[in-house]
């Protein structure tokens, strides 16, 4: 290709920016420029670099990242060039080829001693596990000494730099060894802190940010992290201590007010919290995370009322809590008896909150009268929302069942496994649907087949099982069955209250109670209150099992199960 082809070639790439700006270009026609710069090579653009230059870019360029990068890289051992070396470097980062981005950044720094940007990228090539950390640390002491009389930011960024180092001991030996230098920074404390908190080293943490906090007393990282290893310790109430002098001396320090708001309320000190979050959003009103916080707390502290403006501020200003702020809403609206509130809220809810927040919205409607709305509703979304479909089928199903009609239910499941009968979650629901609707044949056959296709679920054992204690069949299957899931399950409320029931059908009132009142701890619901009242009365504690029954009524006063249960012994 003729001189003046090449360079009319060359401008093109280059007004493209195609080329980057380091790229060395011609003078004129016939000499090939030599660099100005004095601290470069002094690197004649032959054509043969040029050839090879321009195949690396427009390989590059139409999406031959292989061939691009073994061009620059093959440019950089011939030419020892460090900006060729670092145009190497950055195309083979680009195409995750780092065995190549290695050897060209190890010519980078071996013919730019002093880069900067060499040495980081040196570092983090070989601390993401491409070398040892013995080779590392130098490169590091190199860094903080170019940083001279500043190294608070490489100081900061040991950890982060050395984080994929699986040895983390070693790693906090490294960060002493480098930050010995610097007694009087609290960045190096901080580092060091950070570095043993990693390492498990809880108590040395803790000295060396009490260090840093000394050096620097409104430093609200070391204050955040120290608050976090109090609470791991447990030391709750020490960390609201010291949340609470290092808050009065740096009042600005949003963060950690916002974490010793939270700190008392966990505590349960809700007042004290309230006011907090009360100051914090008055002087930081544009601020949609904190409002949401305050109004969380109101509502846990029964204070719904002035909850619901500040929720509603929340909504205006729109952000991550949106959405959740909707949710909360609607549950201060159902509260209120306000179910078209609710509904209209509810169905404002977008990203992942909308399957739940529609199907409750449905389940509203059908509660106010208009189950045929609420499936039409719902069938809609099905058609409008194919990669949602399946969960508001699912929210259908549940209405269905919580409206009393099963058979319509269980025909619904039962239209879609046609479709789909490798769904063994809609499975599992139409089996427990076909015990509902008088099936038990089918209830069995199908949890049979989940057993068989996942071992290790406990809920279909434990469906199996109950369901053969409940109806009073094969006690010992029944038994063996739940025995099962609550070895795959120890803590599951659900399955110690099917095997307190079960126990209950074999004659061992004992060994009953002592599960259900287990279940009913862990999981305090309506149907085991039921179960746990009914052993309690047979077995002569009549006033314990009213108080049980009464008590869960009050709370759930629309559970059926509880309600027949009550009704049997009222007789």
């Amino acid at each position: 290709m003729p001189r003046s082809s090449i360079r009319r070639l060359l401008a093109c790439l280059i007004g493209a920016g195609l080329l980057g700006a380091s790229v060395p270009t011609l003078a004129d026609e016939d000499e090939p420029v030599k660099v100005e710069d004095p601290t470069l090579p002094k690197q004649e653009l032959t054509p043969q670099i040029l050839q090879q230059f321009l195949l690396a870019e427009i390989a590059g360029a139409r999406g031959d990242l292989a061939l691009s990068v073994k061009n620059y890289l093959d440019l950089a051992r011939t030419t020892r060039d460090p900006r060729i070396a670092r145009r190497a470097t950055e195309i083979a980062l680009f195409a995750r080829k780092q065995r190549e981005a290695l050897e060209a950044v190890r010519l980078w720094t071996s013919e730019a001693p002093d880069s900067e940007d060499a040495i980081q990228i040196l570092t983090g090539l070989l601390a993401g596990g491409m070398g040892k950390l013995d080779e590392v640390e130098p490169l590091l002491a190199r860094l903080l000494a170019r940083a001279g009389k500043s190294p608070e930011a490489v100081l900061l960024n040991l950890n982060r730099i050395l984080a994929r180092y699986p040895d983390k001991a070693e790693v906090r030996r490294s960060v002493d060894r480098l930050t010995a230098a610097y007694p009087k920074a609290p960045e190096a404390h901080f580092a060091r802190a950070h570095a043993a908190f990693n390492a498990g080293e809880r108590e040395a943490a803790l000295t060396e940010l009490d260090k840093a906090l000394e050096l620097r007393r409104d430093w609200e990282a070391p204050a955040l992290l120290k608050t976090q290893l109090l609470q791991q310790a447990g030391k709750t109430k020490e960390a609201i201590s010291f949340l609470r002098g290092f808050v009065s001396r740096a009042p600005e320090a949003r963060a950690a007010r916002k974490a010793y708001a939270g700190l008392l309320a966990t505590d349960k000190q809700f007042d004290a919290s309230l006011r907090e979050f009360a100051a914090l959003a008055a002087a930081n009103p544009d601020d949609p995370e904190l409002t949401y916080m305050h109004a969380l707390l109101l509502i846990q502290s029964n204070k719904s009322a002035q909850a619901e403006p500040l929720l509603k501020k929340v909504i205006e200003q729109g952000g991550a809590d949106a959405d959740a702020s909707r949710i909360q809403l609607g549950q201060i609206y159902e509260d209120g008896k306000r179910e078209a509130d609710a509904i209209a809220i509810y169905r404002q809810v977008g990203g992942a909150q909308r399957p739940s927040a529609q199907a409750r919205a449905a389940l509203l409607q059908a509660k106010g009268g208009d189950l045929a709305g609420a499936r039409a509703e719902l069938k809609s979304l099905r058609e409008s929302s194919p990669k949602e479909a399946r969960s508001f089928l699912l929210a259908e199903t549940q209405i269905l069942r919580e409206m009393n009609q099963p058979q319509e239910a269980f025909a619904l499941l039962d239209t879609q496994l046609a479709q789909t009968p490798d769904d063994l979650d809609l499975l599992y629901d139409h089996a427990l649907l076909a015990e509902l609707t008088d099936r038990p044949e089918v209830m069995e056959k199908e949890l049979r087949h989940l057993i068989a296709a996942r071992p290790n679920d406990p809920q279909a054992y434990n469906a199996l099982g109950y369901s053969l204690a409940d109806r009073n069949e094969r006690l010992d299957e029944a038994l063996s069955l739940i025995r099962k899931a609550h070895e795959l399950s120890p803590e599951d409320g659900f399955i110690l209250d099917s095997l307190g029931w079960a126990l209950y059908r074999k004659g061992d009132l004992a060994a009953a109670l002592t599960e259900l009142r287990r279940a009913f701890a862990l999981r305090p619901d309506p149907e085991i209150a039921a179960h746990l009242g009914e052993v309690l009365w047979h077995s002569g504690s009549k006033e314990d099992a009213q108080r049980i029954w009464q008590d869960a009524l009050h709370k759930h006063p629309d559970n059926a199960e509880l309600a027949r249960t009550i009704k049997r012994f009222e007789r």
